[in-house]
């Protein structure tokens, strides 16, 4: 089950960011850990005081839903704004979408066996 939140619970929610995964990083006040640098997608972890995450930019639209959909299949929360999601638990991506505006998404798990860390969404396809 997906569900979208659009509103902001404590403040405004600045217009959607763009850019390079090095520039939306920034934006968050983050030094990205780069760990997937590919034609299709740049994925970087990232930790700020407000908590650990995934960073990802897309080359393509399509490529982010696919990815995004197979992603929840792990449950999380999920920040996306025009090709690109971060990924967190739900109190990390409230403090980034301050910072990085965007919708955010949130899934329930389909596997069983507990909740899954940040660091279970490296094994993303590139293609």
């Amino acid at each position: 089950m997906l569900a979208a939140c659009g509103g902001g619970g404590d403040g405004a929610v600045p217009p959607t960011a763009t850019g390079t995964l090095e520039e939306l990083a920034a934006k968050a006040h983050c030094e990205p850990r780069i760990q997937t640098d590919a034609q299709e997608l740049r994925q970087a972890n990232c930790t700020t005081e407000d908590g650990r995450y995934v960073l990802a930019t897309f080359a393509t639209d399509r490529g982010q839903r696919e990815w995004i959909n197979e992603a929840n299949d792990y449950g999380g929360s999920y920040l996306v704004g025009r090709r690109w999601v971060a990924v967190s638990d739900a109190t990390v991506i409230a403090a980034l979408r301050g910072r990085l505006g965007g919708t955010v998404e949130t899934t329930s798990s389909h596997h069983s066996g507990g909740g899954r860390s940040e660091a279970g969404h490296s094994g993303h396809r590139t293609s």
